[in-house]
């Protein structure tokens, strides 16, 4: 497994309204919000309000209650006047080495389905053989670290053209950001979004059903390789619980073959 090289500031106006943003982000009312971290709804109000200083482990309740992803309970914490509690490790780091070595044992067993690990912005840190053989073919400039999953994916040179269902999968990835864009208010992810949002579809793209119907449980992805379509389900694994932003913003997706031909494939390519 190779692992390429890899803050959000805290509000100027104090940590009650970023509370109030993410409270009216999930739909929570004040005292829903009171009931679950054992509080009152008028303690609630005096934090979003700037009457009252919340505690350091009141934060990080109200943050556990309204799911705030680890980086942005460093941003609510440091808003409150408290240091950041979740340090941010590289994952190059000796400290992460059993994490990083657990991983690519992951997905080398996973072989010869294809799987990968990325951080928050899609960056591509560690894959295996399945997914450099879908990969196979595509220009240089694509394949240059940083490499990126939603460009290598949705790019007209990269393997937007194999897809062939690719305005479902497509409208499925873009949703996929809008809601993390939602969730982790990332700069850097809303300007991948926009940058990929805008790639030009390939001429003549359209969704192309199977000569003979199958029944899937999920959207699968239809790729072509070597005049064969294969078809994958995609999962993603993250961790639980995790006490590091570097830990956290990790995810797994391991490509699930959802037909036998597409087994039979893989495994004679790379047995």
């Amino acid at each position: 497994m190779t692992v390429l090289a890899s803050g959000t500031a805290p509000a100027a106006q104090g940590v009650g309204p970023l509370l109030r943003a993410w409270r009216e982000r999930r739909r929570v009312s004040q005292l829903e919000l009171a009931l679950r971290a054992d509080s009152s709804a008028r303690h609630i109000s005096f934090v979003e309000t700037g009457r009252s200083r919340p505690s350091e482990e009141m934060v990080l309740r109200l943050a556990e209650h309204l799911e705030v992803p680890v980086r942005e309970r460093n941003a609510l914490l440091l808003a409150a006047g408290y240091a950041p509690r979740y340090p941010e490790t590289p994952l190059d780091d000796p400290a992460l080495d059993a994490l990083r070595e657990g991983m690519e044992r992951l997905i080398r067993g996973y072989e010869p389905y294809p799987a990968l690990v990325v951080d928050a912005t899609y960056r591509v840190l560690a894959a295996n053989r399945g997914i450099t053989m879908l990969l196979d073919g595509l220009p240089e400039h694509l394949l240059t670290p940083p490499v990126n999953a939603m460009r290598l994916t949705l790019h007209p040179e990269g393997l937007a053209p194999r897809i062939r269902n690719l305005p479902e999968w497509r409208g499925h990835l873009l949703e996929q950001m809008r809601r993390e864009i939602a969730l982790h208010r990332s700069p850097a992810l809303r300007e991948l979004y926009e940058e990929v949002e805008a790639y030009p579809v390939p001429a003549g793209a359209r969704g192309v059903e199977p000569a003979e119907p199958v029944p899937y449980f999920a959207l699968p992805l239809r790729i072509e390789h070597e005049g064969r379509v294969l078809s994958f389900i995609s999962s993603i694994a993250t961790f639980n619980t995790p006490m590091d932003v570097t830990v956290a913003e990790l995810a797994i997706e391991t490509l699930l073959p959802a037909d036998r031909a597409t087994v039979d494939h893989l495994h004679a390519l790379l047995p």
